[in-house]
């Protein structure tokens, strides 16, 4: 392939992914559609730039500007969070865990997270898993016991394992919660207290809620007794991708000192700027979002589970969260049904479930899917919405109708859905393409 005939084909798919998601019902819950304003970020000069240090403090010259906006950044995330101190240069929510893992522990130390069919994250995972925290930080994992009736962290049992671990030699250092799978708060003001008391640092992965509780949703991790919160920039908080730390200011040295020089160079200083932007529209609009997205949730799960899918955490009422757990083994397999949703524009993702590894199933062929509704939400779709995608999916893997059929139907469905909600300003459409080429 010449290098033209490369360039043009990246410019043409570039265009189309967008014309694709434009006709689409996207529901995979860490995805988010920024606002115009982010995306006017995205393209700005900052991101030619480096400013490594702290603002002030710079290594480079060229700053003035870039150092105005960072201080705004963590000044409004520190705002959003009720938090002491802020840092949003991590480059991602794995690079924000990252530099707890390097602030607050040593590589041979022990953290308790949930194993990745209970929701937990691969940056919590174990070395062997090729998970960050043992792969690339050295830590040892013990998973917490995890109650799939409830689909939470069970207090008793954490309490009785971590005095076991003590016993045998391996008490652990950090306790880590948030997750991947995260339908119900984790019990954080449960543990948090008996954690403190055996010497271990709490933090909380946000990085799928971070935007839930922005607007005062969902649980309230500083509060409860986190020492620190990870977090990611999209998902729910709807920025552009990358990182955030919130904590007390008794940890902000050991935290910027992680940061940088410990785990970024360069921190992508037009996401800074955008991640502001992010900040500044949830300030503003963040608890109408939060709530609006709650009861989406709540209504696509109670939907699906009319039409005979195993919702996941019924007795709890499905969700407390932006996403639902969906049980697909009588009518096939997560991967299976994820590429049959996708032929009819319906995008969502494959999930292990809470039992998957002893029952022999792995990741590409899990027993469920996960479905996540921010993404929706932020187009202006409420409850109503909710039912209308249940029956969509539903034809595709109840009814068995062909999924380029039930495609039209979509496609006409998400013309009424266009523009980003829950934004200053929404004059470009969500998935509109920007053409700084001039072609057509």
């Amino acid at each position: 392939m010449s290098a033209k005939k490369a360039y043009d084909d990246i410019l043409r798919l570039m265009r189309e992914h967008h014309n694709w998601f434009d006709r689409s019902i996207p529901l995979i819950a860490s995805e988010n559609v920024p606002s115009p304003a982010v995306r006017e970020a995205l393209t700005c000069d900052f991101g030619n730039r480096y400013a490594e240090g702290w603002p002030g403090e710079r290594v480079y010259a060229g700053c003035i500007y870039i150092d105005q906006v960072e201080l705004i950044c963590n000044d409004l995330a520190r705002k959003v969070f009720r938090s002491e101190f802020a840092d949003c240069r991590a480059t991602s929510g794995v690079v924000a865990n990252l530099a707890i893992y390097s602030a607050f522990s040593n590589p041979g130390d022990w953290m308790m997270a949930a194993s990745i069919p209970s929701g937990g994250h691969i940056s919590h995972g174990k070395k062997e898993h090729s998970g960050t925290a043992g792969l690339v930080h050295g830590l040892n994992i013990e998973h917490y016991p995890f109650s799939k009736e409830e689909m939470t962290i069970d207090v008793d049992l954490t309490k009785k394992k971590i005095e076991e671990m003590e016993r045998d030699g391996k008490a652990p250092k950090m306790g880590m919660f948030g997750g991947s799978l995260f339908l119900f708060p984790h019990p954080v003001e449960e543990l948090a207290g008996f954690m403190h008391d055996h010497g271990m640092h709490v933090n909380y992965d946000g990085a799928h809620v971070a935007g839930l509780i922005a607007g005062g949703e969902f649980q309230d991790p500083l509060r409860e007794g986190a020492d620190t919160m990870t977090m990611s920039s999209h998902k729910t908080l709807w920025g552009p991708q990358g990182g955030i730390i919130v904590s007390h200011e008794k940890h902000a040295d050991a935290i910027k000192k992680a940061v940088f020089p410990g785990n970024t160079s360069s921190h992508h200083l037009h996401h800074v700027a955008g991640k502001a932007i992010a900040l500044a529209e949830s300030l503003e609009f963040g608890k109408a979002y939060a709530k609006q997205v709650i009861r989406n949730a709540k209504a696509l799960a109670e939907a699906l589970a009319g039409y005979g899918f195993g919702v996941l955490g019924e007795k709890r009422g499905y969700t407390a969260s932006h996403q639902i757990a969906v049980d697909v083994t009588k009518f096939g397999d997560g991967g299976t049904i994820e590429k049959d949703l996708e032929k009819a524009d319906i995008i969502l993702n494959r999930q292990l479930l809470p039992g998957d590894i002893k029952a022999g199933r792995h990741y590409m062929h899990p027993g469920g899917v996960r479905i996540g509704v921010p993404e929706t939400t932020r187009l202006g779709m409420k409850e109503g919405e909710m039912k209308e995608i249940a029956s969509f999916i539903k034809r595709v893997v109840v009814d068995r109708q062909e999924p380029a059929k039930v495609a039209k139907d979509v496609a006409e469905f998400r013309k009424q859905f266009q523009r980003v909600q829950y934004a200053f300003e929404n004059a470009v459409k969500a998935y509109e393409y920007i053409s700084l080429t001039g072609r057509k």
